[in-house]
């Protein structure tokens, strides 16, 4: 009996276990997606809420300059953008309708720095010192910044990612579960011509190894078109909601196209490799239950 007869037979299976772990690991691929963008809309969010700056009203422009220049450089700091007292002025009056005229005349709207924080230090503790820090320097009246905003983001980022990681391993449990139990069955209609092969002297690896590389292949191919159907679900998600597209990147999307054909190559490979071992453990008398 040679490779060329067992592979002939495993092609006949093929087409079954090519189609299902397709469907498994498209599923697989979306709730990765879904977890990538939650993530992405999380720290979008995060990074626009920042910190309001008002600064004192001596405060000279070489001052105001330097500050901003640290605040720059800062490694908690994403960008800043500064809003002198008449532009703060000019905006206000665009808003309200107000000139503030019965004020005579005076302005007293304060030069402001806005600086936006990295998703990573938006937290209700690293906003806590952050705001401490800011706040020491000289050229600095007051910090503000939406404390219960921050809190309800960070709570609700918690919740997010633990109800998302709980369904993707209960997905991915049942993913590997059905994908094993399809490989089996179709190697469970190979189990005599196995346990014959083995008792004319074949080894277990000669005997394994068609089955572990079709077994490759087929989880190559059934990522290639999961990853397919993916990107049809993406392109038709962004036409749908436009917003998505300022978010995404590109990058994970290929990270997480790549590890979808990983993820089908290991559990295929890995099934298949365990089925054939089981069936070659067993004695012929029980190859008949």
């Amino acid at each position: 009996m040679t490779h060329n007869t067992i592979q002939n037979k495993i092609k006949t299976s093929s087409v079954t276990i090519i189609i299902s772990l397709s469907l498994v690991l498209f599923l697989l691929a979306l709730v990765g997606w879904v977890f990538i963008n939650a993530r992405l809309i999380i720290n979008h969010v995060k990074e626009n809420v920042g910190f309001q700056v008002y600064l004192k009203e001596d405060a000279a422009e070489v001052e105001i300059d330097k500050l901003k220049k640290v605040l720059d450089i800062a490694p908690y700091i994403k960008n800043t953008s500064y809003k002198s007292k008449e532009e703060a002025l000019e905006e206000y009056k665009k808003i309200t309708h107000d000139d503030l005229s019965l004020l005579g005349g005076i302005n007293p709207l304060p030069a402001t720095i806005t600086a936006n924080i990295k998703a990573e230090y938006a937290n209700p503790d690293s906003l806590t010192w952050i705001e401490k820090e800011i706040s020491a320097e000289k050229t600095v009246r007051e910090v503000v910044y939406q404390k219960v905003l921050v809190e309800n983001i960070h709570k609700n980022t918690r919740k997010i990612s633990a109800i998302i990681l709980f369904f993707s391993s209960l997905l991915i449990i049942i993913a590997v579960a059905l994908i094993n139990n399809t490989i089996r069955l179709s190697i469970y209609s190979k189990r005599f011509l196995l346990k014959t092969m083995y008792l004319v002297g074949a080894t277990q690896g000669f005997i394994r190894k068609p089955f572990i590389v079709a077994g490759i292949i087929n989880g190559v191919i059934a990522g290639i078109i999961a990853d397919m159907l993916v990107v049809l679900f993406v392109i038709a998600s962004n036409k749908f909601i436009p917003e998505l597209l300022v978010v995404q990147n590109p990058n994970y999307l290929l990270v997480l196209f790549l590890l979808t054909i990983l993820l089908g190559v290991l559990i295929s490979g890995l099934s298949a490799a365990l089925s054939v071992r089981r069936y070659l453990r067993l004695k012929a008398d029980d190859l008949y239950f």
